[in-house]
């Protein structure tokens, strides 16, 4: 059986729940990919996966779904027929789309229970918290994970009590401003640097940083999952 040693982690009865809830997973790049693939190997049956982009060569080194094969096909559906590869029970629903205002009811329209958001956008980043906040649907944002050297400097906080971070400050000042309370759990790095660089060239990257931050956050929506499951 594929679940065979996590059930015995998890617990039957507990997994057996676990299994029928559905995640939605917004960005399918170097964070949000490997944090679907946990997903997907934790058992999860309904898994709701977003992103308009196709693999670009450039992906290639931190992006799973990304290879010299893959490039220019849709990552939504490589990582649906990956995923499907490991669970052939799953229930994938994709979007070859950007999460924007035209575009959000739609996705918010399933059943979710559980929201990990890696996508780039700080405006979107805004709005999936405040849409999980007002729908009390439990969630984990990665904050800024390109031009880091060191995973063992990740760490999941609430956002009021990041440090260093310049993506967490933004949305942090800009929800105060907004008057939007509550517990936002992110996966964010304490790392510095005094490196510069322009943002439309493309940021630096690694295989090591997103992956450990996408693998952070499945492993917090799971536990949160887990820890709400009542036998």
């Amino acid at each position: 059986m594929e679940f065979e040693r996590t059930i015995k982690l998890f617990e039957e009865e507990k997994f057996n729940i676990l299994k029928t809830k559905s995640i939605l997973i917004l960005g399918m790049g170097g964070v949000g990919s490997f944090a679907c693939e946990a997903i997907a190997r934790s058992g999860i049956n309904n898994i709701i996966i977003v992103d308009k982009d196709v693999v670009d060569i450039t992906n290639i080194n931190r992006q799973l779904i990304a290879l010299h094969s893959t490039i220019g096909k849709s990552k939504v559906e490589l990582m649906k027929e990956r995923i499907l590869d490991i669970n052939k029970n799953a229930v994938v629903t994709t979007y070859h789309q950007f999460y924007n205002f035209e575009t959000k009811d739609q996705i918010w329209d399933n059943q979710i229970d559980f929201v990990i958001d890696c996508i780039d956008t700080i405006t979107f980043k805004i709005d999936i918290i405040k849409e999980c906040l007002s729908r009390n649907i439990p969630f984990i944002s990665s904050m800024g994970q390109a031009n880091k050297m060191h995973p063992e400097l990740l760490e999941i906080a609430d956002i009021k009590d990041t440090t260093y971070d310049k993506i967490a400050k933004v949305i942090r000042l800009k929800l105060k401003k907004e008057r939007i309370y509550g517990k936002v759990p992110v996966v964010y790095s304490k790392e510095t640097s005094d490196k510069t660089f322009i943002k439309e060239e493309g940021l630096p990257s690694n295989s090591f940083v997103p992956s450990s931050a996408g693998l952070l956050a499945a492993s917090y929506a799971i536990n949160t999952l887990l820890s709400e499951v009542k036998l």
